[in-house]
């Protein structure tokens, strides 16, 4: 009675898995059934060895040569497939493992309310549950050697993790209900593995196959990419198979649409193999057709190890913070119906740390006068010295002045006038050097030269002084007083002209003093003062003349 249970059970399974989609082998039937496999007959098997080997009931072979519709079971063609339904077979409990979590990821067993915390090294089984938070990653590793990236806000559960049968074939099954999964079948040569990703809109098998999953919250669509290998989806509404370099959108209830090619890799040959600033901001050019960019940066040579993902509308990613070391940046485009493109990849590496101090003097721009040059910085908490050099050129390849030794948060430095270009670097313990500030150009001058004003001259108008004309943008202050101190300062004017005038000026001893004054207006330094005495007018002896008159009548 119970052989008879087993055996219409098997019928059953058969007609179920009938309706899906397999290809578990190269040359298997497309149409065959998603929950079986395909045993390529060896020289010398029979059906009651492969019963024997295969299934959890040897005692199934009728049902299995019903299956096959075999007539011979003891006359089997060597290199021809026999379907066996994973249903039938001996089945040994697999796991997977976690080999990389960044952030909050989590595991919910089996039966259990409560979530534990990924790590690296948690294994995970059948039923068992896995989520990651906004921001977190986590790569998943199988018995076969197949993995899985979990990115960020990604749910799913492990519905079947299995090896099947004296092959051992590995047999995994996950329902991904949200976010997305990056996943890498591995090819085993001669042998078969069972991957299978279902989704609310479609049920995904695969051999040997790089592909990408993504359920759209906004409409619980399902996309998927191809990018090596082969990929076979069913549909309530229907089966599609993509190639590598295609994708497809999957509606719930709806029929797969047709296999799009998906957009070229984006050039990222511009991006800088050296970066020394955060946050970061890595770009490139834009591409023909997409809407949009998704990027990732990666642990150096490691495509387990995913530290930043994210979707960009501009051909450009930003992030706040990363630490420094050496990372892989990996970008692909997104057409207008969100299928994610081919991948490029480039290497670079940060060094930011420790951070460059905030620079004070001179200020962008600034003119510095005089034959001395004054540099100063903010001091930095992990600072052993600083670095400073000053160049003609803003590349400094050449600079004039370069020293790593510097313990003060200034320095003073000779500099002819010219065009300068300074910067400054934190030298934490170890000699560990971080980034320059930021190139900060400035000009050195000489201090305007005093002219020499000519002898003070006196006329009708009053007390006139005259000098050199100033050159273009420049002025002259002149200041008279009535001191050698200048206390008493009786005039001071600005002029651009060659002459300064103190009308009427009262007898008495009198002082002048000019000095350049720059367009900038910065003011030289007063030459050497003159000293000239105004006279009291001559006594008016023709005013005492009638008096004389007088006399000389009497």
């Amino acid at each position: 009675m119970q052989n008879n249970s087993r055996s219409a059970a098997c019928q059953l399974a058969a007609l179920v898995v009938g309706l899906m989609l397999d290809v578990s082998t190269a040359s298997a039937n497309p149409a065959a059934a998603a929950d079986e496999i395909q045993h390529q007959i060896r020289r010398g098997e029979t059906l009651y060895s492969i019963a024997a080997e295969q299934l959890a009931l040897p005692g199934d072979w009728a049902a299995l040569q019903k299956l096959n519709q075999i007539r011979h079971p003891r006359r089997l063609q060597p290199g021809s497939h026999l379907r066996i339904p994973l249903a039938w077979m001996r089945q040994t409990p697999s796991q997977a493992e976690v080999v990389f979590v960044q952030g909050l990821c989590w595991v919910r067993r089996s039966g259990q309310a409560t979530a534990e915390a990924a790590v690296a090294g948690t294994v995970v089984r059948g039923s068992d549950s896995v989520r990651t938070e906004p921001g977190a990653s986590m790569t998943l590793r199988f018995a076969d050697g197949s993995r899985v990236l979990v990115v960020p806000g990604t749910e799913f559960v492990v519905e079947r993790l299995a090896l099947y049968g004296q092959a051992a074939t590995p047999g995994t099954r996950l329902r991904l209900t949200a976010g997305k999964l990056e996943t890498q079948v591995a090819t085993r040569p001669g042998k078969t593995t069972r991957f299978e990703i279902q989704t609310p809109a479609v049920n995904l098998g695969v051999r040997g196959t790089e592909f990408r999953t993504h359920i759209d919250p906004a409409d619980g669509s399902t996309r998927f990419e191809v990018l090596a290998g082969r990929v076979a989806g069913t549909a309530p509404a229907g089966t599609l198979t993509l190639d590598a370099g295609f994708g497809a959108v999957a509606r719930p209830g709806m029929a797969l649409t047709a296999p799009q090619p998906l957009l070229g890799a984006p050039d990222l040959s511009a991006v800088p193999s050296l970066l020394d600033r955060v946050p970061l901001r890595l770009a490139w050019p834009p591409l023909a057709g997409a809407t949009a960019f998704r990027a990732q940066v990666f642990a150096a040579e490691s495509a387990d190890r995913l530290l930043l993902d994210g979707v960009f509308t501009a051909p450009a990613a930003r992030w706040i913070d990363l630490p420094d070391g050496r990372y892989t940046l990996r970008v692909r485009a997104l057409d207008g119906q969100s299928l994610e493109g081919l991948n490029a990849s480039a290497g670079f590496t940060l060094k930011a740390r420790p951070e460059p101090p905030f620079t004070r003097q001179p200020a962008p721009q600034a003119k510095v006068y005089g034959e001395l040059a004054q540099f100063a910085w903010v001091r930095s908490s992990v600072a052993t010295a600083y670095r400073l050099q000053v160049a003609t050129q803003a590349d400094f390849k050449a600079p004039v002045f370069d020293r790593a030794d510097i313990v003060a948060t200034e320095a003073q430095l000779p500099l002819a006038p010219g065009l300068y270009h300074w910067r400054v670097a934190t030298i934490a313990a170890g000699q560990d050097q971080g980034p320059f500030s930021d190139a900060q150009p400035f000009e050195q001058r000489a201090v305007p030269v005093s002219p020499t004003p000519e002898p003070p001259a006196l006329d009708d108008a009053g007390l006139v002084f005259r000098w050199k004309a100033p050159e273009a943008g420049q002025k002259v202050q002149f200041q008279v007083a009535s001191d050698a101190a200048f206390a008493q300062i009786v005039l001071d004017q600005l002029t651009d002209g060659p002459q300064g005038l103190l009308p009427a000026p009262a007898p008495g001893p009198y002082f002048l003093r000019v000095r350049t004054v720059d367009a900038d207006g910065f003011k030289g330094n007063f030459g050497a003062a003159q000293q000239i005495d105004v006279p009291p007018p001559p006594p008016n002896w023709w005013l005492l003349l009638p008096f004389g008159l007088i006399l000389l009548m009497l």
